[in-house]
């Protein structure tokens, strides 16, 4: 998630003894559309603040192969010398990461993380690419990031050999691994220990300017993300694009199988819209959008059929348009399998809809069988009593709470107990009921 602490300054914050500011910006989580502008926004917030560094924290399974490119470039042509941190222990710089990590002047990770796993169009079950997009489309991709991986590294003056293997080959390595292979340049457990490390040493920036960097002691200023970057950053998440698109479906259902109850309707609208914008950033399928749809329109269905067929139809395409709704050969995605709806959230959310959809069919059946109580055919078998004598031309009863006209084939005398047989207009046809 990004750093949602402290607003941008303008300028570089020093403390009273002088020291060094160095702006900072946080990525965790997927690389997309968002979290592309939001550090590209940073190395421009930094250079015009005047910093003496920017720090990235980085923790990603990887993303848009645009975005990337955006960040990629911003910190190629930065004139404020950007460091990426990797870390805490246990973060990792999966896939899109790689190119991200190899584009900083400075580069560390703290010991338990790991990078590598460019390798692009690695699938939910792990197919080959060639047997999906076509041997020619999967080589063109592959060829593509190789050399975007290896320029990168040759400018850096990392080991551009692994940065190739990393993508054709799926390569990854340990902190301790990369800082052999001169992936990185340090292993720090804590952002304090790289930026002490980092100071006196000199980079190169964009113009070829040398910048020798005074990064101890220095105070972090965080650059927040605006608020579309935010929240565009928030919804790409796989689970909760499939969260609002079923909230979506089913509240629009609902609402229109019951028209006038307005909050489904508002409500699903209101996901639809939010899913339709995380939808634009992240590899989702049609298909899968399709079987959203058609899930819940059996659920539907399932309230005036009550077969019980409807309702397991629809969970299931729920579940399956849950499975395949991100599309992982996207070749523009460089992201690890994890990417995707996991099963501990899928299989929970489909047995609650199950559940529900359930329950709703049960309380339907009941509400079939019972008895009608409005209109005409709700007054059949309802019993009264009369208020005048009833005859086969004329009388009145006392039926339902309300008078009524009645007529009867029998004369039947005031005060009887009668039982409604039929009804024509507003004339009751009444037997007495014998005691």
């Amino acid at each position: 998630m990004f750093a949602l602490g402290l607003l941008a300054a303008t300028a570089p914050v020093r403390s009273s003894a002088g020291a060094p500011s160095v702006a900072k910006c946080e990525l965790e989580g997927v690389v997309d559309t968002g979290s592309g502008a939001y550090l590209a926004d940073c190395v421009r917030r930094a250079e015009q603040g005047g910093y003496s560094a920017l720090l990235v924290r980085l923790d990603t399974p990887g993303g848009s192969m645009e975005a990337t490119r955006t960040i990629v470039r911003a910190f190629l042509g930065s004139t404020v010398p950007v460091l990426v941190w990797v870390g805490p222990s246990g973060a990792r710089a999966g896939s899109a990461g790689v190119f991200i990590t190899l584009a900083s002047n400075l580069a560390a990770m703290a010991p338990g993380t790991d990078l590598g796993a460019a390798h692009p169009v690695i699938g939910v079950t792990g197919e080959n690419p060639e047997t999906v997009g076509g041997s020619q489309l999967a080589r063109k991709v592959e060829n593509d990031a190789v050399a975007f991986a290896e320029s990168i590294a040759h400018q850096r003056g990392r080991n551009a050999e692994w940065a190739a293997s990393a993508v054709r080959d799926s390569v990854a390595a340990s902190a301790d691994a990369a800082l052999a292979l001169r992936v990185v340049d340090h292993l720090a457990p804590s952002e304090a220990e790289f930026l002490a490390w980092a100071d006196g040493r000199s980079v190169e920036v964009a113009g070829g300017d040398s910048v020798r960097l005074s990064t101890r002691d220095a105070q972090l200023v965080e650059l927040a993300p605006g608020l579309s970057q935010r929240v565009v950053h928030a919804l790409a998440h796989p689970a909760l694009v499939y969260l609002l698109f079923l909230m979506a479906a089913l509240g629009l259902v609902v609402e229109l199988s019951h028209p006038g109850g307005i909050a489904p309707g508002v409500l699903g609208a209101a996901a639809l819209v939010l899913a339709l914008i995380a939808s634009s950033v992240l590899p989702v399928r049609t298909g899968a959008l399709v079987l959203l749809l058609l899930g819940a329109m059996f659920i539907a269905a399932e309230l005036f059929v009550t077969s019980g067929l409807l309702g397991l139809a629809g969970v299931v395409l729920l579940g399956l348009g849950g499975l395949f709704l991100v599309d992982e050969f996207n070749p523009n995605w460089f992201v690890d399998r994890s990417f995707r709806v996991s099963w501990a959230w899928l299989i929970p959310t489909t047995v609650v809809v199950a559940g529900a959809a359930a329950y709703v069919a049960w309380r339907s059946a009941q509400t079939r069988r019972l008895p009608q109580r409005g209109g005409d055919a709700g007054l059949v078998g309802e019993e009264g009593t009369t208020l005048a004598p009833v005859t086969p031309e004329s009388g009145e009863v006392f039926v339902h709470g309300e008078r009524w006209r009645a007529t009867s084939p029998s004369n039947i005398r005031r005060g009887a107990h009668v039982v409604v047989r039929r009804v024509e207009g507003l004339t009751l046809f009444v037997d007495e009921v014998k005691t």
